[in-house]
């Protein structure tokens, strides 16, 4: 990494014109305020949602521009603000990414994620990660990691933390015998593929495209993978005794793979709708199967990460990464684009 504790610049990947791909740039190394928190940053994690928010049109855009990207960071603690409290310069931390109000009645029962009055979040309203430095609003918002790797500690923030708060909404339908399907196994799939394996005694069914990518489910812990086409929900017919299965979990969140959950899950299940696909699930009495739970599930809550933190610690999940110098990162947001991603990319400064 380059020396930049004599510049006062730092390179960061920004968001600088619509409609146009990221940019690495040099700017200004940001000074934490009063109850801030400098990072330096030692791994910042890529996600799809990086590439809706560069899919908004100008118009409405809910985001100051240019913006530094990147929402899962790992970091060591550089400076403290004035008046700031709860860590020390030279702590290894992860950074919670949902930053709500703190006051409303969603941030009281500790569901920041859901803030009534808007969550802002690093990358994602406020200057994020993909850089060498960044400033963290509160201590409350960070999680100490300790020796864990930061890179693969890094998307703990994301990749882990949505599909556990989904998988965590359903747990009453995944009893004795009962199965799960995961549709999209890559960067938050190929870890709720896990989760499910240590929460639960479910059989697993993961859909992906390509062997290539179902290979990977099985390596992750997948009892069962199916092609994700016109077809597949009928192959989960055919795995379940034609019943269907209890849960669906949908990480990519298209049209057709609504269609093919509905499709997918039994009577009295659950459909779980993840992914920022911009597509629906369609639901209605004579158009699903009847007593379905249908539902959203957005990021998660700081308990739940520091439950993750745990499980990385005890070595019950890990995120595979595939890592790129910041020098290389607009590759990596190309490799994201592309499909060419195994588990989550991740770059280092």
């Amino acid at each position: 990494m380059r020396d930049t504790t004599q510049t006062q610049t730092m390179q960061a990947v920004r968001y600088t014109t619509f409609g146009e791909r990221p940019e690495l740039v040099e700017v200004e190394r940001p000074e934490p305020g009063p109850g801030e928190v400098l990072l330096r940053i030692t791994a910042s994690g890529l996600c799809h949602s990086d590439e809706v928010v560069m899919s908004f049109p100008e118009e409405g855009y809910p985001y100051p521009m240019p913006m530094t990207l990147g929402h899962e960071p790992a970091g060591v603690v550089e400076a403290l603000g004035e008046g700031a409290t709860g860590v020390e310069v030279g702590d290894a931390v992860i950074v919670y990414g949902c930053w709500g109000c703190g006051v409303c009645a969603m941030c009281a029962s500790g569901r920041e994620q859901l803030c009534l009055r808007g969550m802002v979040s690093p990358g994602l309203g406020r200057d994020g990660a993909m850089a060498e430095y960044m400033v963290v609003d509160t201590a409350r918002h960070l999680v100490p990691i300790g020796d864990l790797d930061p890179v693969r500690a890094a998307s703990l923030t994301d990749a882990a933390l949505t599909p556990y708060e989904a998988i965590k909404k359903v747990l009453p339908h995944l009893t004795g015998g009962s199965t799960a399907v995961v549709i999209g196994a890559g960067g938050l799939g190929h870890v709720a593929i896990q989760l499910l394996r240590q929460l639960t005694s479910a059989k697993v069914i993961a859909l992906d495209v390509g062997e290539e990518k179902l290979a990977f489910a099985r390596e992750m812990g997948a009892h069962e993978t199916v092609e994700s086409n016109a077809d597949a929900a009928a192959r989960v017919r055919e795995l379940t005794d034609g019943i269907g299965a209890e849960v669906v979990l949908d990480f990519v969140g298209i049209d057709a793979t609504g269609a093919t959950a509905m499709a997918a899950v039994q009577v009295g299940g659950a459909v779980v709708c993840v992914g920022a696909g911009g597509g629906s699930a369609k639901v209605g009495l004579l158009a699903a199967p009847y007593d379905v739970e249908v539902r959203t599930s957005l990021w998660g809550t700081r308990a739940s990460l520091l439950e993750l933190v745990g499980m990385a610690k005890r070595g019950e999940i890990r995120i595979e990464t595939q890592t790129y110098p910041i020098s290389q990162a607009l590759q990596a947001y190309a490799d994201l684009h592309d499909g060419n991603v195994r588990g989550r990319a991740v770059v280092v400064p």
